[in-house]
């Protein structure tokens, strides 16, 4: 009796211990930085994307004196982790401004969208709306999960890319799972020791 009861607890704990791994292993996989978005070290593609006055901006008119961050989100109408990034965001978007940096963020968004959240949150960067999807696919982060035709289509993956006041991009990161994002006071603590 004393043998099955053992054996019945030592399969129990295998089935737990293995449990464990795979939520440990499937979190790390959706957690980790993935590797698309433009080349490091290279000049950044252009912004096709428009401003919520609807009209076209470039990298040259958006960046600071040492360049531009720009938060690619997948929306602020339905996208509740979006919407609380891009509030994060806005929090350190002055400390930003005081290394040097300017701030966009860029969606699928339409720009009343867009528009409507910057006035009820008070946002105090450019939201601009890549509808058409171009800037997504020059800086190669549309979401391969949704094809043309589907309403999702467009999406990019959640992600940062910094661009020097040269137009390189010397930093990006990107996530696959939709949870997982950039933490701006790490990323605010990262540029200020690069100065």
């Amino acid at each position: 009796m004393n043998n099955v009861i053992h054996l019945t607890r030592a399969k129990v704990a295998a089935i737990v211990l293995f449990s464990l791994l795979l939520f440990f292993t499937n979190n790390v996989l959706a957690n980790t930085s993935i590797n698309v978005g433009p080349d490091l070290g290279k000049k950044a593609p252009a912004i096709t994307a428009i401003n919520t006055l609807r009209q076209p901006v470039t990298i040259e008119q958006l960046a600071g004196e040492k360049g531009l961050i720009i938060l690619f989100f997948r929306s602020a109408d339905w996208c509740p982790f979006c919407k609380k990034h891009l509030l994060e965001l806005n929090d350190l978007a002055e400390q930003f401004s005081e290394l040097g940096y300017a701030i966009a963020a860029i969606s699928y968004d339409n720009t009343d969208i867009l528009k409507k959240f910057a006035e009820q949150r008070n946002i105090s960067y450019p939201l601009l709306s890549d509808q058409k999807v171009q800037t997504m696919l020059a800086y190669n982060i549309v979401n391969s999960e949704y094809a043309i035709g589907d309403e999702h289509y467009g999406i990019p993956y959640p992600g940062v890319v910094i661009i020097d006041n040269n137009g390189k991009v010397i930093h990006k990161h990107f996530f696959k799972g939709y949870k997982k994002r950039v933490k701006f006071s790490e990323l605010y603590l990262q540029l200020r020791n690069d100065i």
